[in-house]
């Protein structure tokens, strides 16, 4: 699937490639309308029926990503809530094996997230995973979400790195489609980003199960 060969710098998304994405869904469709309901008196249901269309309307956008934004927005310490079910954070199988080849093998390995910086510090707080990365960016640190073309070429500003040396594995297929655009040669998903829900379908995209099958 792969030649190392070809290959210096690997960009890496965190939930759903790193991590999974289950820690995520669960706080969203669960957790925070759960919050909102006992906070305005709801039904579950009808919290989830006011929250999803909400969330769907900016989905892709940086303030979709934005803890501060949905504090103020829903009047909840989303920051809070997110500690609240910390426990639910898990790195998915071999990443920490894949991450260990890949300085053995003098890659660089750069994590690359739309996260808010406070769920970033709350995942690598409960994750052996800051100390097996060479830099962290944030989309937040660009003010523009990896959903955008002109993000890949704003990345340059933090990490230089030549894209038709550069993998990119991420389980957002927007993202994988902006890379694909400005240029980024290797492009791989994540056929399971969330361990307890279905397959995703990938489209044209090649993806892996698990991290074991592109060892280098």
């Amino acid at each position: 699937m792969l030649d190392w060969n070809e290959i210096d710098t690997v960009l890496l998304d965190m939930d759903g490639t790193l991590l999974d994405l289950h820690f995520d869904n669960h706080c969203w469709l669960e957790h925070v309308p759960q919050r909102y309901a006992e906070k305005h008196k709801l039904s579950l249901q009808e919290a989830r029926d006011k929250l999803i269309p909400l969330f769907k309307s900016i989905e892709g956008t940086i303030n979709w990503y934005c803890v501060d934004y949905w504090t103020k927005e829903l009047g909840l310490d989303i920051a809070l809530l997110k500690e609240e079910i910390k426990h639910l954070i898990q790195v998915h199988p071999f990443v920490i094996e894949f991450l260990e080849n890949l300085a053995n093998a003098g890659k660089r390995r750069v994590l690359v997230t739309n996260a808010h910086q406070k769920s970033l510090e709350l995942k690598m707080n409960n994750t052996p995973l800051a100390g097996l990365l060479d830099h962290i960016i944030t989309a937040h640190q660009l003010g523009i979400p990896k959903e955008e073309t002109v993000f890949w070429d704003k990345l340059k500003t933090l990490e230089n790195y030549d894209p038709q040396r550069t993998l990119l594995i991420d389980d957002n297929l927007v993202a994988l489609n902006s890379a694909k655009e400005y240029g980024i040669k290797h492009l791989l998903a994540i056929y399971k980003p969330d361990s307890r829900a279905d397959l995703k379908d990938v489209g044209a995209f090649e993806a892996i199960h698990s991290f074991e099958e592109i060892m280098p």
